[in-house]
Order: C-alpha cells, then sequence, then structure tokens
C-alpha cells in the first residue's frame, strides 16, 4: 500500500470511530465509566499481583472494596445532604429578605449617583447578558443529561459498571498485549512510544487530579459546615469534584458559598470565614496536593482542558466529559510528536544539502 492509501484507511477508520461513537453515546456510559475506574485501579491490581494474588483474585479484592467504599460513601453523605437542601429550602424566604435588605442602600445609591437613562441601560444589558448566560447553562445541562444520564443509563451505571470494571481490570494486560500484537511492525516501536507517553499523561491527570478533587471536596465540605454555612457539604463537595476543570470549582465554589453566606447572615464574619476557606483550599491546592499527586507530568495546558471538556459534554453528553479528558491527551501528545518532527525537518529549516 501507498502512503496515500494507508491514510486513507486511517482516517477511515477513525472516521467510523467517531460515528460509532456518537451514534452509541446514549448507552456508552457504564462502559466508559467501567474502563475509567479500571484504569485508575490498575496499579493496585498489578501491586497486589506482585504480591502473590492471582489476577481474578486481586481485581475481585480491588473491585469489590471499591464499590463497597463508594457504596458507604453514599449512605453516609445522602442524608446529611438531604438535610442540608431540606433545610436551605425552609430558609429561602429569610434569605431572600437578608439580600433585600443589603442590596437595596446599593440600588438607592446607584439611582442617585446615575441618570434615568443610564438606570435603564444598566437593567437592559444586566437582564440580556444574564439571559443568555442563562439559557447557556441550562441548554448545556440539558444536553449533557440528555445524552448520557436518562433513568436507564443510571441503573445501568449502578448495575452495569461494576460488572465492566471487574473485567475491564482482570484482563487489562491480556488487552493491551492483545492490541500491542495489532499493531504495524514497521512503526510498531514509535506507537508504544506515543502510546506510553498518552499513558503517562493520562495517569498523572486522571489519577492525580481525582485525588486532589476528592481531598478539595473533603476540605471545602468540611470548612464550609464547621463554620456554619447552610448546604456548605453540598457547596464544598461540588466545588471539589468539579475542580478537575481549571478554576471552575474554586470561582463556583467561591461565588456561590459567599453569595449564600451574604443572605444567610446580617454580619460580615461568615462571609469572611467562606473566603478565608477557599483561600486556604487555593493555597493547599496549589503549594501541596498537586505538586505531590499531580506534578508536572500532565502537559495539557488548562485552556485546553476547558475546551476539550466543553465540546465534550455539547457533543456527546455526560459520555463525552468523561472522553474529553483522554482525547485531549492523545491530541496533545500526538500534536507535540507532530510538532518535534516539523521542527527537525527541511520544511522547517528550508532545504537542507
Amino acid at each position: 500500500m501507498t502512503q496515500g492509501q494507508k491514510l486513507k484507511v486511517w482516517l477511515g477508520g477513525l472516521a467510523v470511530a467517531l460515528v460509532g461513537l456518537y451514534l452509541l453515546r446514549g448507552v456508552m456510559l457504564p462502559f466508559v465509566a467501567g474502563m475509567a475506574i479500571a484504569f485508575f485501579l490498575d496499579p493496585l491490581a498489578d501491586r497486589l499481583e506482585r504480591a502473590g494474588l492471582s489476577r481474578t483474585a486481586a481485581t475481585a479484592l480491588i473491585t469489590g472494596t471499591f464499590f463497597v467504599l463508594v457504596v458507604l460513601l453514599a449512605v453516609i453523605l445522602v442524608p446529611v445532604i438531604q438535610e442540608q437542601v431540606v433545610a436551605f429550602i425552609h430558609r429561602i424566604p429569610s434569605y431572600a429578605d437578608t439580600l433585600n435588605e443589603r442590596i437595596n442602600p446599593l440600588i438607592i445609591e446607584l439611582k442617585r449617583k446615575l441618570s434615568k437613562g443610564d438606570m435603564d441601560k444598566l437593567r437592559t444589558s444586566v437582564g440580556e447578558h444574564a439571559g443568555e448566560a442563562v439559557t447557556w447553562a441550562f441548554d448545556l445541562l440539558k444536553r449533557v443529561l440528555t445524552g448520557g444520564l436518562a433513568i436507564i443509563n443510571v441503573l445501568s451505571l449502578l448495575f452495569i459498571t461494576p460488572i465492566v470494571t471487574f473485567y475491564m481490570l482482570r484482563d487489562w494486560d491480556r488487552m493491551v498485549a492483545k492490541v500491542d500484537s495489532w499493531l504495524p511492525r514497521d512503526h510498531a516501536d514509535t506507537i508504544r512510544a506515543q502510546v506510553a507517553e498518552i499513558n503517562r499523561t493520562l495517569a498523572g491527570f486522571i489519577r492525580g487530579q481525582a485525588s486532589v478533587c476528592l481531598a478539595l471536596g473533603a476540605f471545602y465540605g468540611i470548612g464550609l459546615s464547621l463554620v456554619g454555612l447552610d448546604l456548605g457539604l453540598v457547596i464544598g463537595l461540588g466545588a471539589g469534584l468539579i475542580s478537575f476543570i481549571p478554576y471552575l470549582g474554586t470561582i463556583a465554589g467561591f461565588v456561590t458559598g459567599i453569595g449564600l453566606a451574604l443572605a444567610q447572615s446580617q454580619s460580615w464574619e461568615l462571609p469572611a470565614l467562606v473566603a478565608g476557606i477557599f483561600v486556604a483550599g487555593q493555597m493547599l491546592e496549589g503549594n501541596v496536593l498537586t505538586p505531590k499527586l499531580v506534578g508536572d507530568k500532565v502537559g495539557l495546558h488548562p485552556v485546553w482542558i476547558m475546551f476539550a471538556l466543553l465540546a465534550g459534554g455539547g457533543l456527546f453528553g455526560f459520555v463525552g466529559l468523561l472522553l474529553a479528558v483522554p482525547v485531549a491527551a492523545v491530541i496533545g501528545v500526538l500534536s507535540r510528536s507532530a510538532l518535534r518532527r516539523y521542527l527537525r525537518s527541511s520544511l522547517y529549516h528550508g532545504h537542507m544539502p
């Protein structure tokens, strides 16, 4: 086959895979989740295997322990979260009164300093931008939910994911060896080198960032609850768990926490405490968690990660969110490799004697 024919074959295979992924996106959630969990737990299975356990025994022990811990955590957290949500709903009228008392003086001051025409322009501008932001957010949320979290998919996530995780984790090394045997012999070493770099990038991000998110979620949730913020556990856990999107978790948690603190308390003490918790969390993340758990091995720019997550969620729903970072890592590694080749080529240097 000529180089052009080989390229057509690879591009055709990629196109078929993308079309298949798009068509099957509604049923792929438990399989993608199971593969991600298996990838996360594979190093532990390898360690137990080296310690003398069979691969099946190690897989059964790890998978069972993992999902038991998840269930226990849910059993502990769900009643607490439910209690906070119910209390929050009951206190909404008092929040509205407190916010009204805080905002009214600001509105009166604005009216005193601005003309009627300026106030109308400001009101129109704020209303338009707020409406656009809310519409965009609900549209994205709708696509994510309808794309991956319909009721049947939630049930499949609960019952099928553990089974998929078990078999993927048990057969992980054999699957890797089988795929390796399919590589074109002339390019096997190059492909292995690229896959090794992709694996290093994914391991650094997924395993490291997952640990960072869990640690931040626990820190924020416990801290906000201790200072007495209503819905503090929910806000803290949410801020920590979405911290894999650069800056979004901290910003969303900070804005939500400060807003709720202002509505909950008429003094400035609670908002100051909430702000202090998020500042401390950022210092903990930047100086301890990320250097220790993630390090400098990721090589994925925060803007690239945010774009990949938004694009994946918009195109494929929740499945797209799960696949966004791996796809971004693959594209990033291949792009850097292509750039290195270009910088060494005559196309960059000009005519080489």
